[in-house]
């Protein structure tokens, strides 16, 4: 096993096993001195749902309001007038159905993907590339639609889509930790709010099982959470 970095035992040795408050823990977090570089922010929520039913599956976006502080490279698979659109909007990347063999043949120079209804029809080849990376078109997270512009507009300007996992955990960005301690309390209660939102019906018992904070290269910070 790797050992931990003197910085994250640090770090680590600040934080105690009781859960915080969102505002305190958040306080705590931006203390630490665990990177050289400006890192991200996460939020790890456990949930009592099992995925592998589709009634426990739980999914969304969430526009945050003050951004993630990442710049999304956007890549949008249109035909006709969306491609303009596309462009108009900001789009880094337009293509149509070439692009496909593209992607196919290894290139994943983006971070996000929109598509119209008309090119599923390719872009669901895409579906073992893309599925596993997070990146899968889905009229459900809005990326699968004819107004491509507000889509992208939404992603640039921090639309976060989280999905979860198999082992029943949703993962998610907040933002960055050089962020004012106000701006990351703001993005982190509107993540959680659209989480508690995105219950399905199938869950059953608690539903909020464990929720944690951490940076890049920070611990964990367990976070009070009634649910």
């Amino acid at each position: 096993m790797a050992k931990k970095g003197k910085k994250l035992r640090d770090a680590a040795s600040k934080v105690e096993s009781r859960p915080y408050e969102l505002a305190e823990a958040i306080e705590l977090l931006k203390s630490f001195d665990t990177a050289k570089f400006d890192e991200t922010v996460e939020l790890s929520m456990r949930l009592g749902v099992d995925p592998r039913h589709a009634d426990q599956m739980v999914r969304g976006t969430v526009l945050l309001p003050h951004g993630t502080g990442k710049s999304k490279r956007v890549l949008v698979i249109a035909d006709g007038e969306p491609m303009k659109q596309a462009e108009d909007a900001g789009a880094d990347i337009v293509a149509g159905e070439e692009i496909v063999a593209k992607i196919m043949g290894g290139f994943l120079d983006f971070d996000a993907v929109v598509a119209t209804p008309s090119m599923m029809r390719v872009v669901g080849r895409l579906g073992r590339v893309l599925g596993p990376r997070g990146l899968m078109p889905n009229p459900r997270t809005g990326t699968v639609t004819m107004d491509v512009a507000t889509a992208v507009k939404e992603i640039k300007a921090g639309k976060v889509a989280y999905k979860v996992d198999k082992t029943g955990i949703v993962h998610g960005p907040v933002g960055k930790k050089s962020f004012d301690q106000q701006v990351l309390l703001e993005n982190t209660q509107s993540l959680i709010d659209s989480i508690l939102k995105a219950k399905p019906p199938g869950a059953k018992g608690k539903y909020i099982r464990s929720v944690h904070l951490s940076s890049t290269m920070g611990p964990g910070i367990r976070v009070e959470m009634a649910g």
